[in-house]
């Protein structure tokens, strides 16, 4: 059994193929926004948002930035170099092992992409092989139906429905709970690589096999 802490996250660089995170900074607002974060969509089943000027979504980041918990990253496009995305490690447990994915904010240029999979895959390669977690979670929205059909395609388990759990922006929220173990991490780890792999996609980008197909998740 172990007894002891598993290692807090830390502002360092997940590099990957198609993406790169990193710490978020101050000058990843500006970018963030062009890429498309004043979309009022992006936010609805989000806690903050949706920002209609610039200035509010830039004083919102700076309050992102120095937070332990929630620990921020930007997602980076490899070619731009530009911030095109964000996620978060929060609910950090170290004592237990647990941890959850959240704040996941996907703009235009990220959504659909290579580089929107990897980046789930190296926070949970960072989770599992660098910090030895034993539980990865992702919780969302109930009514928030392509978050949950996202967790299942990368692999979480879902585990139930928290009802009235929350109350979010002066609605309720039911809240969908799933995990990944780190017992099930080598086969999602393979799978993910060889869906990630360049030979996967033809001359147009279109994949050639489906993620969630390999992982046998159901629809």
């Amino acid at each position: 059994m172990l007894t002891t802490p598993a290692p807090r996250p830390e502002r360092i660089a997940l590099p990957g193929r198609y993406v790169t995170l990193r710490p978020l900074r101050p000058t990843d607002a500006e970018e963030l926004w062009e890429a498309g974060a004043d979309v009022d969509e992006l936010w609805r089943y989000m806690w903050a948002g949706p920002f209609t000027t610039l200035d509010s979504w830039q004083a919102h980041v700076l309050t992102q930035i120095p937070t332990e918990d929630p620990l921020f990253f930007a997602i980076c496009d490899n070619e731009s170099g530009r911030a095109i995305g964000q996620a978060s490690f929060l609910r950090i447990e170290p004592k237990h092992r647990v941890i959850e994915v959240g704040h996941i904010l996907y703009t235009a240029c990220l959504q659909r992409t290579r580089g929107a999979t990897e980046a789930m895959y190296l926070m949970a390669k960072y989770v599992f092989e660098d910090l030895g977690y034993r539980r990865y979670e992702w919780k969302c929205n109930a009514a928030n139906a392509k978050s949950q059909t996202a967790a299942r395609r990368l692999g979480f388990t879902y585990e139930g429905t928290f009802r009235q759990h929350m109350i979010v922006k002066g609605e309720n929220r039911d809240t969908a709970w799933y995990s990944m173990l780190d017992s099930e991490w080598p086969e999602i780890k393979v799978r993910f690589e060889y869906w990630l792999r360049p030979e996967n996609f033809d001359e147009l980008g279109e994949q050639r096999s489906r993620l969630n197909m390999e992982f046998g998740a159901k629809a």
